[in-house]
């Protein structure tokens, strides 16, 4: 009586039961043209990993990046002069028109951010007005907001000729604070820089922040800007000849440089060693992925049923690769991996209803093989 049950119920799980099966469940899949996640709960639709969609995911990221890239990258501008800069403004033969109007500050003072080196006292210099107008004896109220510094020596010196005979001016910078950038994540010295007559490129404010720490991640570097935010993958970048110093840094930009550890793959399912990875420079993979796994269970593995499930903004997408079809291994190295990715290995259905049996009747699939033996 009982090896009729065992029979019947593994006759019945092989059957119908495998909808039972514990693991990820998948659906069909589709070509790469229906591409769907239902937001009433539905399960994605599957896009099969072939040569067009490797192709076609590559250009897509090229694209991208390029586009990102071309709205910062712009030549070197020259200092000028805004509201909340202090000039030095020296006037030969004339000291007492080279007096401070700021009020003094006391000994031991911090300089400002910005300041640039000089052998002044902090706090010496001539405060450019919220109006971007400098007052300055004899020559009166002066518009420099917008001038370089070359521009307002000239006006300076050309108002004072009014009152001196050949006035002989100095006039350059003293403290850099009406632009500032902003720069944090996984840099030594996070905080804010502020923007002097050096060119603030992507590079320098990296290099003023004291470096990236051991834990950045060079390929997620993300510049915003007026609310949009550009993505600057750093190895990539070199490797397509363009020179990071092209990124242009403006008055309010915010740099963050993210850490590796937020830059993960998670390899679960019948692999060898299921575990987190962490990307190599941006870049990785569903063939290398998988090696670092120790590849596909070939005992409980299906080859056939190889995930990658992705998160695109408020979808999911799922990708299926048949390791079994010819050029598998090809189209597994173009495919590259994106942070947070899921890499899932389906089980086969011979162990999905090993599985199903333990768990419905712990002991059944031993007992059903020894009623199924000749001799018992």
């Amino acid at each position: 009586m009982r090896s009729a049950f065992v029979s019947a119920l593994g006759v019945c799980v092989l059957a119908g039961c495998t909808s039972m099966a514990p693991g990820i469940q998948f659906g069909k899949a589709h070509s790469p043209s229906g591409i769907s996640a239902d937001t009433a709960g539905k399960p994605a639709e599957i896009q099969l990993i072939t040569p067009e969609l490797v192709r076609a995911e590559r250009d897509v990221r090229d694209r991208k990046m390029a586009e990102d890239i071309s709205s910062l990258m712009q030549p070197a501008q020259t200092y000028r002069i805004e509201a909340g800069d202090v000039l030095q403004i020296v006037v030969w033969d004339h000291p007492e028109l080279s007096s401070s109007m700021l009020p003094p500050q006391p000994a031991g003072a911090a300089f400002a951010i910005g300041a640039a080196a000089s052998p002044m006292q902090p706090g010496s210099g001539f405060e450019v007005d919220q109006n971007g107008v400098l007052d300055f004896p004899y020559a009166g109220k002066i518009k420099v907001n917008g001038l370089t510094s070359s521009e307002a020596h000239s006006l300076l010196t050309r108002r004072l000729a009014y009152y001196l005979k050949n006035p002989r001016v100095s006039l350059r910078v003293l403290t850099y604070r009406s632009k500032r950038i902003y720069i944090d994540g996984e840099v030594k010295v996070p905080g804010v820089e502020a923007i002097n007559d050096i060119p603030m490129t992507l590079n320098e404010a990296i290099n003023r922040a004291g470096g990236m720490n051991p834990g950045a991640d060079q390929s997620r570097i993300m510049v915003t800007r007026d609310g949009k935010t550009y993505h600057i993958n750093l190895p990539q970048l070199v490797q397509r000849g363009v020179n990071p110093s092209s990124i242009m840094l403006i008055n309010g930009d915010v740099v963050r440089v993210v850490s590796r550890e937020d830059s993960k793959i998670f390899i679960s399912g019948e692999v060898t060693a299921p575990r987190a990875l962490p990307m190599r420079n941006g870049r990785l993979t569903l063939n290398e992925a998988l090696g670092e796994a120790g590849g596909i269970n070939p005992v409980t593995g299906d080859a056939r049923q190889v995930y990658v499930v992705r998160r695109d903004n408020n979808d999911s997408v799922v990708y299926q690769l048949d390791a079994n079809a010819p050029g598998a291994l090809a189209m597994a190295e173009g495919f590259e991996l994106n942070p947070k990715d899921v890499v899932y290995v389906a089980a086969t259905p011979l162990t999905n209803w090993n599985r199903t049996i333990s768990a419905l009747i712990p002991g059944a699939l031993p007992t059903a093989v020894i009623a199924t033996t000749p001799g018992h």
